[in-house]
This record gives structure tokens, C-alpha cells and sequence, in this order.
């Protein structure tokens, strides 16, 4: 079975030719890559966006997935940084207990 996964490098290079080509310098480090990590797609909309409403950062944070890759970066972030489960919740506002889950998997 093929997993289809959206273009976001091609997604966020027609936005930033169309509607914000002042911003084409800021992001240009994102899009060289070959391909973005969920972290990544998430700043590189920050940098185009701007910072959300709280009300949309509660809508799109039910709305996140997260691949095994994804996981795995998020987990080796707190023992880079010595963080606990509430402090890397914090960090990327998940929940305390999907940080459990997943040290559990």
C-alpha cells in the first residue's frame, strides 16, 4: 500500500510566488530541502503566516498527526535537552500522556 503524503514544498512555494514573494529570503533554507519534517512544515507556515489565534492553535493541535519519524525526533529532542514528559509537552503543546504513550511504544 502507497501512503500518499502532500506536496509541502510545492504548497508552500506557490504561496510564497503568489502572496508573499517578500518572504521568499526568510524561507529559502526550507525550501531547498528535499523533503520537510512535520517541524519544519510547521515553521515554515509560522514564517509565512505569522503567529495563529489561540482559538486556531486549539482547532489545528487536535487536528496533528505525527509519523514514526517524527516521534523519534520529538523523543530525542528531550534527551538532548534534558527535558521532562511536561516540559516537552509544553514545548510542542502535545499532551503529557502522548509523550507516555509513545516512550510506551
Amino acid at each position: 500500500m502507497i501512503i500518499m503524503k502532500p506536496n509541502y514544498l510545492a504548497i508552500f512555494s506557490d504561496i510564497i510566488e503568489q502572496k508573499y514573494p517578500e518572504k521568499r529570503s526568510e524561507c529559502e533554507m526550507y525550501l531547498k530541502k528535499s523533503e520537510l519534517s512535520s517541524q519544519e512544515i510547521l515553521m515554515l507556515n509560522q514564517m509565512i503566516f505569522g503567529k495563529l489565534s489561540t482559538e486556531d492553535q486549539k482547532f489545528n493541535q487536535r487536528h496533528k498527526s505525527y509519523s514514526i519519524e517524527d516521534i523519534q525526533e520529538i523523543l530525542a529532542y528531550q534527551k538532548i535537552y534534558k527535558l521532562n514528559n511536561t516540559q516537552l509537552a509544553n514545548h510542542f503543546k502535545i499532551s503529557r500522556n502522548t509523550i507516555t504513550k509513545w516512550k510506551k511504544m
